[in-house]
């Protein structure tokens, strides 16, 4: 897959974890978004962190992990949820999956707004999003290097 080196990019919680990981799947978004590289510094929601928090606890990682991870957060740019534009394309995102049937995971949900609200593409590991029209949200994703 190729992402254009330019645009804004809202970083998934997946993705998240392979760069501070640095395995594979890491290196190759790294290398492929050209990271360090981009004019543009991409975004991630609050809701991440949270997430990524969270699973670092849950997976023990010691500290040398969670200094890569808050290095990493300090090279991009938080999207806070309680902005008007979120906040609407939450509840547009949320709508469209009652009408649809989907399940509802509320921090997809928050993700992908705060990726609609900033004109971003996302870019996950993950197949959360697959369900969302290309005319919502643009998606890139990144299948896992074994």
């Amino acid at each position: 897959m190729s992402v254009a080196a330019h645009g804004l990019l809202v970083l998934d919680t997946s993705v998240l974890v392979h760069l501070v990981r640095h395995d594979g799947t890491g290196q190759a978004i790294d290398s492929d978004l050209g990271l360090s590289a981009r004019h543009e510094r991409p975004f991630y929601c609050v809701v991440t962190e949270g997430e990524i928090r969270a699973l670092a606890t849950g997976w023990a990682w010691g500290a040398a992990k969670l200094s890569k991870l808050d290095d990493l957060l300090l090279e991009l740019v938080p999207v806070d949820i309680g902005s008007r534009d979120v906040i609407d394309s939450y509840s547009a995102l949320y709508s469209a999956a009652t009408k649809l049937g989907r399940p509802r995971g509320e921090n997809d949900l928050w993700i992908a707004a705060a990726a609609m609200a900033t004109g971003a593409d996302l870019v996950t590991c993950d197949t959360d999003f697959d369900w969302m029209h290309p005319d919502w949200l643009v998606v890139h994703y990144f299948a896992e290097v074994r």
